[in-house]
């Protein structure tokens, strides 16, 4: 039986993930290539494929740090009971700082232009990206709600949590993937963050005072 070979080196599986994400996001999926990554992170060959068997397991690798870098950035938000629309604008504020950067705008564009020939990870980078953020979000809704503050039942928690990303991301993103030159600025944002979460508050807020 042929023995196994070694893992490469956490820095070397590093280079090829940082060299894999370099390239996608600059020439595509179908535009990269292996030999392309392999010279980005200056390894041989033989590690590339040590650390990932495919270009498309190198993209799925690339498409699940993005994403997990997003919902680490979530989870990590420090919300105050009883402030609901404080405890909004800071998840929509942190989801549209990585939705709207340079990775998080090239990332959708190749993901979204892949997904027809591999739906495999069109549906990955779906459940690890919004719809892991919206489930973090209905966390914070379902308290919200058994304290008093919102009343969801009319579309329920997890309905609401996508209602709420839908609007935060859906003028921005689009925005900056059709004007790719356009950066907005830290007022632009703001502005499409509290439009959002006005709107969601508006709707959903109890007209009583939570006990």
């Amino acid at each position: 039986m042929a023995t196994p070979r070694p893992f490469p080196a956490p820095d070397k599986a590093l280079s090829v993930l940082n060299a894999a994400t370099s390239v996608f996001l600059t020439h595509g999926f179908s535009g990269a290539s292996t030999d392309m990554i392999q010279r980005e992170a200056g390894v041989s060959k033989a590690t590339i494929y040590a650390c990932y068997p495919s270009k498309e397991d190198m993209f799925a690798a690339v498409i699940e740090r993005q994403c997990a870098t997003m919902a680490a950035a979530i989870r990590k938000i420090q919300t105050s009971p009883g402030d609901i629309a404080g405890t909004l604008a800071d998840i929509g504020r942190a989801y549209l700082e990585i939705v709207l950067s340079d990775v998080g705008v090239a990332l959708f564009r190749v993901v979204a232009a892949e997904s027809p020939r591999f739906p495999d990870l069109g549906r990955r980078f779906y459940l690890a990206g919004p719809k892991t953020v919206a489930s973090i979000l209905a966390g914070h809704l379902s308290d919200a709600a058994q304290a008093g503050e919102v009343d969801l039942h009319p579309v329920g928690v997890q309905a609401a949590a996508s209602l709420f990303i839908g609007m935060v991301r859906a003028e921005g993103q689009l925005e900056c993937l059709m004007h790719p030159a356009s950066r907005p600025s830290a007022e632009q944002l703001e502005r499409w963050v509290w439009l959002a979460v006005d709107t969601f508050v508006g709707r959903f807020r109890t007209h009583t005072t939570p006990h």
